[in-house]
C-alpha cells in the first residue's frame, strides 16, 4: 500500500506530461508565407457548357501555383497581389456550403488582418460574382465584375488592361477556354503587368473545370490545366499550348 500511494503522484505527472505533448502536437501549423503575384486575371463561368475557370499572367514565375482555383459545380477564385493562397481552397469550400460570393468576401475581410494588400475575384456556381482590391495593392489596381465573370489586376500599365479584358471576354464566342485566352491576350496587348518590359521571368496559366466525375471532383474534372512557369512571352506561349491541346480533342 505505501508503494502504491507513492507511485500515484508519479502517474499523475506522467499523465500531465502526456497531455502537454498532445496539446503541442495539435497546435496550428505555421501559415505559408505570402507570395506576391502582382498580376491580371479573370475568373468566369460558362452557363451553356457548365464550365468554370481562371486565366492569369504576371511578370514573375509560377503564377499557376497560387492564383487560379476552380471546382466544378462550385465556382472559381483568383487570389493575388500579396497573395493569401488559402483564399482559393477556403473560398471554394465556402461556396460549396452555399455561401454567396459577397458572403465569402465578407469572411475574408473580417478574418485577414492584411486584407488591404490582397486582391481577389470570386464567381459561384450560378455565375454570381464579386471582387475586392485592397487599398495598398500596387498601382494601377482595380477590378470589374459582371454576370458570369470577375476581372481584376494590380501593378498594371493602366485601367485599360482590365477594361479590354472584359470587352474581349464578352465579345468572344465559343468555349470558356477560348474566351479566357482572348481576354488574357487583350490584357497583355493593353500593357499587362507594368513590369513586363524590365524582366525576363514571366508566367501565365489557364484552368478550366467541368463535372466529369459525377460531383466527386476527381482529376478528370480538370479539362484544361496549362501552366507556363518561366517564359519571356508567357501569354503567347500559353495561347500556343492551348491551341495544341484543343487540336487533340
Amino acid at each position: 500500500m505505501p508503494c502504491k500511494s507513492r507511485l500515484s503522484p508519479c502517474f499523475a505527472l506522467l499523465l500531465a506530461g502526456a497531455s502537454l505533448l498532445v496539446v503541442a502536437s495539435a497546435s496550428p501549423a505555421v501559415q505559408e508565407q505570402d507570395v506576391v503575384f502582382n498580376t491580371f486575371s479573370l475568373a468566369a463561368y460558362d452557363p451553356v457548357n457548365q464550365d468554370w475557370g481562371v486565366v492569369v499572367a504576371t511578370a514573375v514565375p509560377n503564377v499557376g501555383n497560387a492564383v487560379p482555383w476552380a471546382k466544378a459545380g462550385v465556382g472559381a477564385v483568383a487570389t493575388q497581389a500579396s497573395t493569401n493562397k488559402a483564399f482559393g481552397p477556403d473560398g471554394l469550400a465556402m461556396l460549396a456550403k452555399g455561401m454567396s460570393p459577397e458572403e465569402v468576401a465578407k469572411s475574408f475581410k473580417e478574418t485577414d488582418k492584411k486584407i488591404e494588400v490582397r486582391q481577389f475575384g470570386i464567381v459561384d456556381a450560378k455565375g454570381n460574382s464579386t471582387a475586392f482590391t485592397g487599398m495598398n495593392c500596387g498601382k494601377w489596381a482595380g477590378h470589374k465584375t459582371g454576370k458570369n465573370y470577375s476581372c481584376q489586376g494590380n501593378l498594371l500599365a493602366g485601367e485599360d488592361v482590365v477594361n479590354d479584358m472584359v470587352k474581349a471576354f464578352e465579345a468572344t464566342k465559343g468555349r470558356l477556354e477560348l474566351r479566357l485566352i482572348a481576354a488574357l491576350e487583350a490584357g497583355e496587348k493593353a500593357g499587362g503587368d507594368k513590369r513586363n518590359k524590365g524582366t525576363k521571368k514571366q508566367s501565365a496559366a489557364i484552368l478550366v473545370v467541368h463535372d466529369n466525375s459525377g460531383g466527386k471532383h476527381g482529376p478528370e474534372d480538370r479539362i484544361i490545366d496549362i501552366r507556363v512557369d518561366d517564359n519571356p512571352d508567357p501569354v503567347a506561349e500559353l495561347s500556343k499550348l492551348l491551341a495544341e491541346k484543343l487540336k487533340k480533342k
